[in-house]
């Protein structure tokens, strides 16, 4: 039983149904339980909330990055599955901290001054909860003196910047230069991401990382991770 519910929370993510309301993408599940109502039910049967996260949120997940990564699904599809693993870690969240459970890690994300788009930052924070790490968003337009403090009174081991124009990608490189200014740049692993940002970019102002999407980001976040632990 455990197994097909987990089975059913994945198919959900996959077609991004939040809830029994929402059709998916695929046609004909109106009215069938979604993400958030088999998530309950999951918990209700016993089953264990780091279960539901690796087996269903998160390999739900896998399969909408494979399918983004391969031009069959586009943004509007990989926002609907990140809604719907975002609902269900809003329900798993408090179980999670009952049960003792640690997180991953913590990140603080951004995005830069002067930018207001948050789309690709608020998929990524999506995406890192649903991988076990504690997000916490300072928002959008933020100027790199607050970015500097959220670092410092957060103590996070990852910093993820967001830029959606070039014409604020310009202030990553601020806010490098004021970690560094502050003494902690050393204290914090640094990824960038956006539409105009590149590899390049991220390596010419000292980034330890670049994310061309949400998946990548997460996968860039768990190496760095893994390196930190050997």
């Amino acid at each position: 039983m455990a197994e097909d519910i987990i089975k059913l929370i994945k198919e959900n993510v996959v077609l991004g149904r939040v809830n029994r309301d929402d059709e998916g993408i695929d046609e004909g599940m109106l009215g069938q339980p979604g993400v958030s109502e088999l998530t309950e039910k999951a918990l209700a049967l016993g089953v264990s909330p780091v279960d539901i996260i690796n087996n269903g949120l998160t390999a739900g997940m896998e399969i909408v990055g494979q399918k983004f990564e391969a031009k069959e699904y586009f943004i509007p599809d990989m926002l609907a599955s990140a809604e719907a693993v975002g609902v269900a870690m809003e329900i798993l969240n408090p179980h999670l901290a009952k049960s003792g459970i640690k997180d991953k890690g913590k990140i603080v994300v951004a995005t830069v001054k002067g930018d207001i788009h948050d789309i690709g930052k608020n998929i990524v924070s999506i995406l890192l909860r649903g991988a076990g790490y504690m997000v916490t968003d300072i928002g959008n337009n933020v100027d790199p003196q607050a970015i500097v403090d959220a670092v410092r009174d957060e103590k996070p081991q990852f910093l993820g910047l967001s830029a959606l124009l070039t014409s604020t990608m310009v202030h990553m490189a601020d806010t490098m230069q004021a970690l560094r200014e502050n003494g902690l740049r050393d204290k914090v692993k640094v990824i960038i991401g956006g539409a105009p940002v590149s590899e390049e970019f991220a390596k010419s102002i000292g980034a330890d990382g670049y994310g061309a999407d949400g998946f990548q980001a997460v996968r860039i976040v768990e190496s760095l991770a893994s390196a930190e632990d050997k």
